[in-house]
């Protein structure tokens, strides 16, 4: 159909959207489908847009209204309501056709082909940067590590993508991991406020833990929806929220946590944008947390450190036992014996091969890099045979002829010399 058609429930939730109707809200079918359709709309059209959406579904007839969504706040959409009843259902469903122009007068010409905004396009690079810095954060992190997960995932999230930012870890019951919040003063005592609040208090997140079911709501009608502070007061009140986002991790399927988005005061609410970008992270950093522990992973776990970008990620074991982060009995010995440097220039050198051990054969240059001529071992000398106090000098003795004083064994360490 060439005009945006929606079929919706009598909450204005959403079951069925045609192309045309994608193209006019921003979002895909897929996303949009189980979200209330009156979230599109700016703030001041969704009371009137639920209340005509449930007459119609009562039976008291067709209606139509002025509507504008957030995307085009300065664009008006005629809004007409008809009362439609599905086959094989008992309950009636609800028909809105989306006409440009206003209730009081039809529209004008057709709207010219959209040109690309550079604001918006800006965003979107933002967007996927944002993304692509999530992803990067939570592949550095060692798996097993649930807390760890969702505080570096909330410290990405913090002050870029949101002003405050809760997680919650879903651990048999619901836990409070991390609060972060605005730096000044006097977000202090409301930032310790809601570290010590239960989960449990909050509407919201007990939503999201238990059903799967996420929200993005701008200027939140619920201001209990968040629980309260000690004193009672409602926390989405004094902590002036404009808009929020609940996201579970891990659904459909079990939650493992929640994440809980505000951004305050003047700042730019969410966007269907930025709640399908959030949904990519929530589910990055659901697989993060299911990580298992690889085996034999525990000694790593408790001894590395965990690695950043920029830093040398390859911290030898040497190095990690000489700081004392890894066990010595972890540390593989060296291969053989080191010398110590200068050791071989203080040796005296032998010019004979004999020196070396029986079964090697001499080293080139080529082969070890130094000089072919290496010390050997040191060799017992022969006793000399007594020949009796009256012995003559020159007499040979038993090892064979040879004159005095030569060892006819060769040279060995002592003698310094090189052999003839």
């Amino acid at each position: 159909m060439p005009l945006p058609v929606a079929l919706v429930d009598r909450e204005t939730v959403v079951r069925r959207l045609n192309f045309a109707a994608t193209g006019l809200a921003g979002v895909r079918a897929g996303y949009a489908t189980g979200r209330p359709l009156a979230a599109l709309l700016t703030p001041g059209d969704r009371a009137a847009f639920r209340s005509q959406a449930a007459a119609v579904a009562r039976g008291e007839g067709d209606r139509g209204l002025t509507v504008r969504l957030q995307q085009r706040p300065d664009e008006p959409l005629l809004a007409t309501l008809t009362a439609l009843r599905p086959p094989d259902e008992p309950q009636p469903a609800v028909l809105v056709v989306f006409q440009a122009g206003s209730a009081r007068g039809s529209g004008a010409a057709p709207r010219p082909p959209r040109v690309p905004d550079l604001a918006e396009s800006t965003r979107h690079a933002e967007l996927m940067e944002m993304v692509d810095t999530m992803a990067s954060t939570l592949l550095q992190l060692p798996p097993g590590e649930r807390e760890s997960v969702l505080s570096e995932a909330s410290g990405v999230l913090c002050g870029r993508f949101a002003d405050w930012i809760v997680a919650d870890l879903v651990d048999g019951g619901l836990r409070r991991v991390t609060c972060l919040g605005p730096s000044d003063p006097a977000s202090g005592a409301l930032l310790r406020a809601m570290a010590e609040q239960d989960p449990a208090d909050c509407p919201v997140v007990l939503e999201a833990a238990r059903a799967g079911n996420g929200a993005l709501q701008v200027q939140p009608e619920d201001v209990e929806g968040f629980g309260h502070d000690p004193s009672g007061t409602p926390v989405l009140a004094r902590a002036e929220v404009s808009s929020l986002m609940c996201v579970p991790l891990g659904a459909p399927g079990p939650v493992a946590g929640v994440l809980t988005l505000f951004r305050t005061g003047s700042a730019r609410p969410f966007s269907m944008a930025e709640g399908r970008a959030m949904d990519v992270m929530a589910r990055h950093v659901a697989l993060a947390m299911r990580r298992p522990v690889p085996d034999g992973w525990t000694t790593c776990l408790k001894n590395a450190p965990v690695e950043v970008a920029g830093e040398n990620s390859c911290a030898s074991a040497s190095s990690a036992a000489a700081s004392g982060t890894v066990p010595e009995s972890s540390v593989p010995p060296p291969a053989g014996p080191r010398t110590p440097p200068g050791a071989l220039a203080s040796r005296p050198p032998s010019a004979s091969p004999s020196a070396s051990s029986p079964g090697s054969r001499p080293s080139t240059p080529s082969e070890s890099g130094r000089s072919p001529l290496r010390p050997g071992p040191p060799r017992p000398r022969p006793e000399p045979a007594d020949r009796g106090p009256h012995a003559d000098p020159a007499a040979p003795g038993p090892a064979g002829p040879g004159p005095a004083g030569v060892d006819p064994t060769g040279p060995g360490p002592a003698d310094g010399c090189n052999s003839a």
